[in-house]
């Protein structure tokens, strides 16, 4: 659909934009009008931490995805989707002399606020568009294996973690084994010869009397993976994921009868084995348009699958999303990355924030603080404060000044006497209410 013109309006040098990015990982923020927003630094970005087939205007010019809003003065323009069910439209700002014109590509409705913080005119558009979501939960601390370990964890790896965890009075609830226990990616009952027993792990980190979690990239299928050796027709035509782990990422086509079924049993399958918690990753690959086998588009498609997903581990358990659609995962998740990774270093090395660096991660994850406690639980990724970690009191700062789920991923024995005291003071539950918003100048 073609941008159609949705307003305008008059704008100085106080003026403020916020673009809100598609996914998770996606840049978002309040920018000035002379600012130059983040864009993709090189096409596999584009697919992967952004809107995959959808070109962001730049020079002058802001674009949101689903959600774009004007600070002008005593007023706050919020221009928004009107459903998450439908294609999620994207919205443009751009100057044309001494006006700011809005448009978009699809339905959208415009509310004017006259709330002096704008972030409060963002929390009272998700209050109403959230409106029906169920409540918000409470996650006890957790642990993730990722900084830790990477792809490279192991089953001994975990569990000389949580042997540490009572030894340094650690509160632990959720032990999260990360990506790097499959043999490939589509291949997630398999697990690496060298990783150990996924089955063994779960029962032994539930014997510590703390929750098992793991992570899932439910929508994706390595190129050269068995699931794509054996069952082709289970994956939408000629899209492209993009490139990750060496290969290309390839699209599960879960309106396939046979997929779908597919996807239900290795989740049945995971509850079975003791895991309660399941980091759904990567998961905007399953809102990318394609041929389908049911004719539906990928806002559609999505919502589908994650349904799905919900039906195979039922109302109890948790799904907690990563690199998710923001807008089309409302009411579909209990707890949502809304930043990108954060790393070792602050700055990422290829200058997109997008990127794993602490510098995206911070930002990002603060620009969206008004999502919490009213469409579920934050997650701004891991605290890791090893010394070689970059500024590790800031993040641990940033960590400490945000809501939602606090979880630590290092290795526990890497961490000096700071770094412990540190976790052991910031590993605490999450709260279920709405985040005190500062102004977007504090």
């Amino acid at each position: 659909m073609p941008f159609r013109p949705v307003a305008e309006l008059g704008h100085d040098a106080n003026t403020l934009v916020f673009e809100h990015g598609w996914q998770s990982w996606s840049p978002s923020g309040w920018y000035r009008l002379d600012a130059s927003p983040p864009r993709p630094t090189a096409p596999n970005h584009h697919v992967m931490a952004y809107r995959p087939g959808v070109e962001a205007v730049s020079g002058g010019s802001f674009q949101g995805e689903g959600l774009l809003a004007v600070a002008n003065g005593s007023d706050v323009m919020v221009v928004a989707a009107t459903t998450p069910d439908v294609v999620v439209p994207s919205i443009r700002a751009e100057v044309h002399g001494d006006k700011l014109v809005i448009t978009a590509d699809g339905d959208v409705e415009v509310k004017t606020s006259t709330q002096v913080n704008p972030n409060h005119a963002l929390a009272d558009w998700a209050d109403s568009f959230g409106a029906g979501a169920p409540p918000v939960r409470v996650f006890g601390p957790s642990w993730c294996s990722w900084y830790a370990y990477w792809g490279k964890v192991t089953e001994r790896d975990v569990m000389n973690d949580v042997r540490q965890f009572d030894q340094h009075e650690l509160s632990v609830d959720l032990v999260l084994l990360d990506e790097g226990y499959q043999t490939a990616i589509g291949d997630w009952l398999t697990p690496r010869d060298d990783f150990g027993s996924t089955v063994r792990l779960a029962a032994d980190i539930r014997s510590s009397g703390r929750r098992a979690g793991i992570w899932v990239a439910p929508f994706l299928v390595g190129a050269g993976s068995e699931t794509a050796r054996k069952h082709p027709d289970w994956l939408v035509p000629g899209i492209n994921a993009g490139t990750n782990w060496g290969q290309e990422q390839l699209v599960l086509d879960v309106t396939h009868p046979g997929a779908a079924r597919h996807i239900q049993d290795v989740f049945t399958e995971l509850c079975r084995q003791g895991y309660d918690h399941f980091k759904l990753d990567f998961v905007y690959a399953g809102a990318i348009d394609g041929p389908r086998y049911e004719h539906v588009d990928g806002t559609a498609a999505y919502r589908h699958g994650m349904r799905l997903l919900r039906e195979a581990v039922g109302p109890n358990r948790i799904l907690h999303g990563c690199g998710a659609p923001i807008l089309p995962s409302l009411g579909l998740v209990d707890c949502m990355r809304i930043s990108p990774d954060t790393d070792p270093l602050v700055e990422p090395p290829s200058g997109d924030i997008s990127q794993p660096g602490q510098h995206g991660a911070r930002s990002t994850s603060v620009a969206r603080e008004f999502l919490h406690g009213r469409w579920w639980a934050n997650d701004s990724d891991c605290l890791i404060v090893r010394p070689d970690v970059q500024q590790r009191e800031q993040w641990a700062q940033h960590i400490a000044d945000g809501p939602g789920l606090r979880m630590s991923s290092d290795p526990i024995g890497a961490l000096d006497r700071w770094a412990l005291d540190r976790t052991r003071e910031l590993l605490v539950p999450s709260s279920p209410r709405p985040h005190p918003l500062k102004d977007p100048d504090a």
